[in-house]
């Protein structure tokens, strides 16, 4: 059974700021690519998010491997967006 990642991603105007996400859920192909960026592999995403499968999982991974640089550059704006309105104040994780 072929399955296509069309068919297991979607992308809803008023739903995650309109992001594209996993079908029947609330987490987004970006939060995929995160934790994927900071080290995590599907197996560890999969029992993050105990209700996602590791095809789900896979499926946001190859949509991000599929226009890395696009989410990569759409990831960084978050960052810097992040770090304007922080104003200059530590994150809480720099608090330690």
């Amino acid at each position: 059974m072929a399955t296509t990642l069309d068919s297991m991603l979607v992308r809803t105007p008023e739903v995650c700021g309109g992001r594209i996400r996993i079908d029947g859920t609330r987490i987004t192909v970006h939060r995929i690519a995160t934790l994927y960026k900071q080290g995590q592999s599907a197996e560890d995403i999969a029992q993050s998010y105990p209700h996602l499968s590791l095809v789900q999982i896979y499926t946001a991974l190859a949509y991000y491997h599929a226009g890395r640089d696009e989410i990569d550059g759409e990831l960084a704006a978050e960052d810097a967006q992040y770090d304007e309105l922080r104003g200059g104040q530590p994150a809480p994780d720099d608090l330690r």
